[in-house]
């Protein structure tokens, strides 16, 4: 593993945050264009142009991805990414117009900081502008900013989520990399170890509350649905039809399994981008199989960056458990 998203030819990312607000966006942009699928999990998601990446479906390449907090309104963000790219001459040619195709997705970070402050069009724009290669900062960035985890039990005992990103470089020059806003229900746990990292946390106690081991007791969870979700993008420079992509994308949906308890729940809109970037055609599942192992880093970065913020402890800031 080494660096970030960006170290996949032709992919940009930029973020932007609102303090007052403690939410923010990223854009991760792919300005020459790139195949894209997608495969949506949760329950309860929140996305914008998914129907146009369906396989039968005609739209064969997109221009950027959007992903963002705020819930429904954050979908604003997609517009100002929109707008940018349209400046810049990018989109899709009908003859008038050039459109920018934009998929997005939201989580919900909305009971963190003030509500009424959301991502706008404004910072979706921000953050296209800001789109760049090279090094960001994780965890407490971009659209998981205020991102939390460990909420099954009630938010109250909810732990920072944040935002992650991680690279791999596989056979034949394939490079593979992963950006993902963690904002579960559940706990998030080290697949190697099963150690719990972030999750329902009780101060009082300074002792986990095992969401799965909640939801057996009291059969039901006292988060409220639509509060939650992880939404991520993997970029590959390989050559991808877009049922190929969406292929992948379902693989990639294994990082979650492995790393987040319970994961796709009523609660959660689990959405995972997948970005073709190259000429080279690999094996998908030779692709899928990098692309979920360098998903669980970057979902294990995410938490493990993120800083205690409004008085939500992080994993830097609880005792280390044994």
């Amino acid at each position: 593993m080494f660096g970030n998203i960006t170290d996949v030819p032709g992919v940009k990312v930029g973020h932007v945050e609102n303090k007052e607000g403690i939410t923010g966006c990223t854009a991760i942009l792919v300005e020459n264009g790139a195949v894209c699928g997608v495969d949506v999990r949760g329950s309860a998601p929140g996305t914008r142009e998914t129907d146009a990446l369906d396989p039968i479906n005609e739209i064969d390449r997109v221009h950027a991805i959007s992903l963002s907090g705020g819930s429904a309104f954050g979908l604003d963000a997609a517009t100002g990414i929109m707008q940018y790219l349209e400046e810049q001459d990018i989109g899709v040619d009908t003859g008038v117009a050039k459109i920018p195709i934009v998929p997005s997705a939201v989580l919900f970070d909305l009971f963190i900081g003030n509500p009424k402050t959301r991502p706008t069009a404004a910072m979706g724009y921000e953050a296209a502008k800001n789109a760049r290669v090279g090094f960001f900062s994780n965890g407490n960035t971009g659209a998981g900013y205020g991102a939390t985890v460990g909420k099954l039990a009630g938010p109250q005992f909810c732990m920072k989520g944040g935002l992650g990103s991680a690279s791999i470089a596989g056979k034949d020059n394939l490079v593979v990399g992963a950006i993902v806003a963690v904002n579960a229900v559940g706990d998030i746990k080290d697949p190697s170890t099963r150690k719990t990292l972030a999750g329902a946390w009780n101060k009082e106690k300074a002792e986990w509350i095992d969401c799965c081991a909640y939801l057996e007791e009291h059969v039901q969870s006292e988060a409220l649905s639509g509060t939650n979700t992880t939404i991520g993008v993997v970029a590959v420079n390989a050559r991808l039809t877009k049922a190929e992509a969406k292929k992948i994308a379902q693989l990639t949906q294994n990082a979650l399994a492995r790393t987040i308890y319970p994961v796709h729940t009523m609660l959660d809109g689990d959405t995972i981008f997948v970005l073709g970037t190259g000429n080279t055609i690999y094996p998908v599942d030779y692709i899928g199989y990098l692309a979920t192992k360098v998903m669980e880093d970057a979902i294990l970065t995410a938490v493990k960056s993120a800083k205690k913020l409004a008085d939500v402890e992080s994993y830097s800031s609880i005792p280390k458990m044994t």
